[in-house]
């Protein structure tokens, strides 16, 4: 399971506060956390703090002196892009690309010129996806899209766009069954990820929604997954998940080998 940590993001008060001040020890201490924690990326989103590449490139090099796990520039413009991707130590995932026709002209030859990996959204022009085979449309035309720029399908993370269950309930279901079809696509198949907290998005019940949830993705090819990688009881559900779905050896110590 590749997972991608979700916890230097400007939408919590100390990470924003640490970007405003340059205080770079509390970024450093989450990217720890989470690399100590299994994450294969570290997720770094600048969010509306700025619009300086200045201050993403800050936030990347603070990363990098604590730790050696990849990152994940959360950032679809093409200009923070071009500052930031070279300043990765090793091929980042872009965090991401939607169906449009001129985003994708512009972000594909960045990541294919840095040999990066890319999340590419079901989400086209007219909004988010309603149904199963809207996303699918809207994924085969990301898919289509990045070969042609020469990207393989292990670079290209497909995300189905999951919704809050609480207010958008009929949603689950067509999130299951467009991810049970994108890994149609091509063989070997790309990476099905999804940003995980959307789907407990107001509910009371958060942790509870989100490991089942995130169960039931992995039985519909699910591999990548933007969460909380200190969740322990979310992680264990995940490899848990894994196992009975004979995509990894069982063994009683399962969770023990995966923590090292």
């Amino acid at each position: 399971m590749i997972l991608v940590g979700e916890r230097i993001n400007t939408g919590f008060k100390d990470v924003k506060a640490a970007v405003l001040e340059k205080n770079g020890a509390v970024i450093q201490e989450w990217a720890r956390k989470q690399a100590a924690a299994k994450a294969t990326y570290i997720d770094v989103n600048l969010g509306a703090v700025s619009r300086k590449p200045e201050d993403l490139i800050w936030m990347i090099e603070q990363v990098q002196a604590a730790v050696d796990t990849p990152i994940s520039i959360d950032n679809n413009k093409p200009l923070m892009l071009k500052a930031a991707l070279p300043v990765c130590r090793k091929p980042p995932l872009v965090n991401s690309v939607t169906a449009s026709e001129a985003e994708m002209g512009e972000i594909f030859p960045l990541v294919a010129q840095h040999k990066a990996s890319v999340i590419g959204l079901s989400i086209d022009e007219t909004g988010s996806p309603a149904s199963a085979d809207k996303r699918v449309e809207n994924a085969a035309k990301v898919f289509e899209k990045a070969m042609e720029f020469g990207l393989q399908p292990e670079q290209l993370y497909l995300d189905p766009i999951v919704m809050p269950l609480k207010f958008t309930q009929p949603q689950a279901s067509e999130i299951l069954k467009a991810a049970g079809q994108f890994r149609l696509f091509s063989d070997p198949p790309c990476h099905i990820i999804c940003g995980l907290s959307n789907m407990s998005n107001g509910a009371i019940h958060k942790k509870l929604i989100n490991r089942v949830f995130a169960a039931m993705l992995v039985a519909n090819g699910l591999d990548a997954i933007i969460l909380d990688v200190l969740d322990q009881e979310l992680i264990d559900t995940l490899l848990t998940a894994e196992l009975v779905m004979n995509k990894q050896i069982y063994a009683d110590s399962y969770l023990e080998a995966f923590r090292g």
